[in-house]
């Protein structure tokens, strides 16, 4: 669902939270959903090992254990944040590994126990190359026979199909490109994950992953920094000299630069992600991610910035 462009003058970044507002008219929470998984990045279906960056908990690192069922997962967070928060509405998301790398009727039987009062809406996670048309279309059809909303999240991280490579995400631009233009036409709602720093991205592959996320009309980006975490091959990089340790003034500059060239209309769900320290080697700059988020939010409103706002020029065909 496209929104408005918002007014600069009163709100410079499109938050995710004014989306869920805009779209079911009040706060909305994400609660999210722990599996058992895997990746066929890490499986050998594509590849071994994953992307570099990856520690192997799939993302889950907040979440309950993945031996409690969906319906108790959601029961026990739906009954903390909505005391917490008052909260009466709210989005049960398949978080961690691959959500679509299960066979059908797996799949089916997993978003179907996520059917519960006060759920407006689900939301899988997954990768550009494992969006097959049967669970997209088991997706709809529960959609259609429940009434609630379905929505995608997929990782790409950058748009620069070099660093693709290198950080062995296993799947290209054009693979991306096709997965949210599926998504588009049954009509699901899409958000992108993408790495600001990564080290073999400079900050025009910034602005142009911006551009094409504009380009495609998706719905919302989800920005993080570069975490070295332990055990990966990205912290063997790190630790033999090969690549340097993220800068945090770098990444305000690029975040910034990303929310510049990034569509108005395209919701900002997180400026910057977190990563437990226990298993971290550098995480968000040694720092809380907090500062860095209210470091970005600051900067824009002391240079006037808005979202969006070097999206103006148009060309005259």
């Amino acid at each position: 669902m496209e929104q408005a462009p918002h007014n600069a003058e009163n709100r410079r970044i499109y938050f995710y939270s004014d989306y869920l507002k805009d779209r079911y008219g009040e706060k909305v929470y994400k609660l999210p959903i722990n599996l058992a998984g895997s990746c066929p990045n890490r499986d050998g279906r594509i590849s071994f090992g994953g992307c570099i960056y990856c520690a192997g908990a799939g993302g889950g690192f907040d979440c309950l254990p993945d031996s409690m069922p969906i319906a108790d997962q959601l029961a026990h967070n739906m009954e903390y944040i909505g005391k917490k928060y008052k909260a009466r509405k709210f989005i049960a998301y398949f978080q961690n590994y691959t959500g679509t790398y299960l066979p059908l009727e797996i799949f089916r039987n997993n978003i179907r126990q996520a059917v519960q009062d006060n759920i407006v809406e689900i939301s899988v996670s997954t990768r550009p190359d494992c969006l097959a048309k049967p669970h997209l279309d088991c997706m709809q059809k529960l959609s259609e026979e429940t009434g609630i909303s379905m929505s995608v999240e997929l990782g790409l991280q950058t748009a620069n199909y070099h660093t693709l490579q290198k950080i062995n995400r296993g799947h290209t631009l054009a693979e991306f490109i096709q997965a949210v233009n599926a998504c588009k036409k049954y009509g699901f709602a899409v958000c992108t994950h993408v790495i600001l720093n990564l080290p073999w991205d400079d900050r025009e592959d910034v602005r142009e992953t911006a551009r094409i996320l504009s380009a495609l009309k998706v719905d919302g980006a989800k920005l993080h920094s570069l975490n070295i975490l332990k055990n990966t091959e990205l912290a063997r990089m790190y630790l033999a000299g090969e690549i340097a340790a993220p800068r945090r003034e770098e990444y305000v500059e690029r975040a910034l630069l990303f929310l510049r060239n990034l569509s108005p209309s395209v919701a900002v769900h997180r400026l910057i992600g977190r990563a437990p320290e226990s298993i971290s080697i550098v995480e968000n700059f040694c720092s809380s991610w907090r500062s860095v988020y209210d470091e970005i939010v600051r900067e824009m409103q002391r240079r006037e910035y808005y979202q969006g706002m070097d999206m103006k020029r148009e060309i005259c065909l």
